[in-house]
Order: C-alpha cells, then structure tokens, then sequence
C-alpha cells in the first residue's frame, strides 16, 4: 500500500493499530486524514475513549475536509497528493 487513508477518530483502542499500522507500510508511504475526525476527532473530540485526531499518533501528509467530505472532494484530496507526490520526485 502507498497510501494509509484513516476515516474516523483515533480511538484508545485502535492507536496501537494505527501505529504498527504504519510501521509496517513499506516506504515510500502517505497519510490521507479523511473528513473532520481524522482531522481532530471531529464530535467525537473529548470523548473518554478517543485520543483525538490522526496526527497526534503518525504524521499526516494530507487531510481531506468535511463530515463526511463529498467523493468530489476526495478525488480533489487524492488528485492534490498525486500533484504533490510527483512535483518532489526526483528524476535520474
């Protein structure tokens, strides 16, 4: 997998999931936050069994707006990450 797209708030029960998630994905790797809780736990936030959003536990490369974000939204997330992805790729 190149990329690890999280789609709801970090749990307590699921951080070390999430972890060894990505500690397992080979390089090269991104991180898609999708909609509002994988931004900050979204109204979940500051629930006893939440830690929060997806970047307090691995780093985020691109974080997809909304609750939830529309499909043309993530196809505009996906389409900017490819964009960004191919603008830092170094050429022989």
């Amino acid at each position: 997998a190149d990329v690890l797209m999280v789609t709801g708030p970090v749990t307590r029960n699921m951080r070390e999931a999430l972890e060894r998630t990505w500690h397992a994905t080979p390089n090269p790797k991104w991180v898609v936050a999708v909609g509002d809780c994988g931004r900050d736990g979204g109204c979940f936030a500051g629930s006893y069994a939440v830690v929060g959003g997806v970047a307090g536990v691995i780093p985020v490369d691109l974080h997809i707006p909304g609750c939830p974000p529309t499909p043309t939204a993530m196809l505009r997330g996906l389409l900017a990450l490819l964009e960004r992805v191919d603008s830092n790729a170094v050429t022989p």
